[in-house]
């Protein structure tokens, strides 16, 4: 059984080290990481992130602003975002959302832009990489609205859930695929650890959030992709699975949602 994984969520091109990708790279592989998708979120990390994909065939771009950022650069942005969309140049749109607990954007400017995200992604036959935090009655209002296609909700993933389990199970009972992150392997993750037991293995993603969210081991460090195993060893434990089934598991569905080789 493989154990190769996939980081399903990493900014490697917002990375504040991003002089050393290349050493952070070998590192992902020296790891089994074999495949990332990286996010890219404002015209630099777009422009850096398609530059790196031509370095590393491995390596597959989602793009959008971010709820945080919609009200600063949401209208000038979209169009850049919509352009490579329609050109093919990424692999899902996101990540897009909704973000109530610190409101950099209001409520109805973030709805707003990830209305316009869902119909790009709709426009374009892509998945969609949601954020959402202290939003998901809104959020699965707005989803079971605006995004279905013969009359079926389309494709995508709530990365790094941080919600509640029930929560979770809406998630799951709308076909989606969850993501967990290095969160889950925190002392104080009760609740999470138990979406992770709950959550079916073909709804299973898993990411870094690179730079963010070191798994315990490395907490107070960078996170980066290499650092992907440990959170997979965590999920194996509380599913009483096997490492190389979780690595199996998320990377088939991870190819099938990003629709990757």
């Amino acid at each position: 059984m493989t154990s190769d994984f996939i980081d399903s969520h990493a900014h490697l091109t917002g990375l504040p080290t991003f002089e050393e990708v290349d050493n952070i790279l070998q590192r992902a592989q020296d790891a089994n990481v074999r495949t990332i998708i990286n996010i890219c979120t404002d015209a630099n990390t777009l422009e850096r992130g398609l530059l790196l994909a031509k370095q590393y065939p491995w390596i597959f771009n989602t793009a959008a602003t971010t709820p945080h950022d919609v009200e600063k650069e949401g209208k000038q942005i979209f169009p850049l975002m919509a352009e490579h969309a329609r050109r093919r140049d990424l692999v899902a749109v996101g990540e897009t959302g909704l973000d109530y607990h610190y409101k950099h954007s209001t409520p109805e400017t973030q709805k707003h832009f990830l209305r316009k995200y869902l119909h790009l992604a709709l426009e374009c036959d892509l998945p969609v990489v949601i954020h959402c935090r202290d939003a998901f009655d809104d959020f699965f209002e707005t989803l079971d609205a605006e995004y279905k296609t013969d009359n079926r909700l389309a494709p995508g993933v709530l990365h790094c859930f941080t919600g509640t389990l029930a929560e979770a199970e809406q998630v799951i009972e709308r076909g989606w695929y969850l993501s967990l992150s290095g969160i889950v392997t925190f002392k104080k993750s009760e609740e999470l650890q138990q979406v992770a037991k709950m959550v079916p293995l073909d709804q299973l993603l898993i990411e870094t959030d690179t730079p963010y969210l070191a798994p315990q081991s490395k907490r107070g460090k960078t996170n980066e992709p290499s650092y992907l195993p440990e959170t997979a060893e965590k999920i194996a434990q509380i599913k009483q699975v096997s490492v190389g089934q979780i690595a199996q598991s998320t990377a088939e569905n991870a190819r099938a949602l990003f629709k990757i080789n």
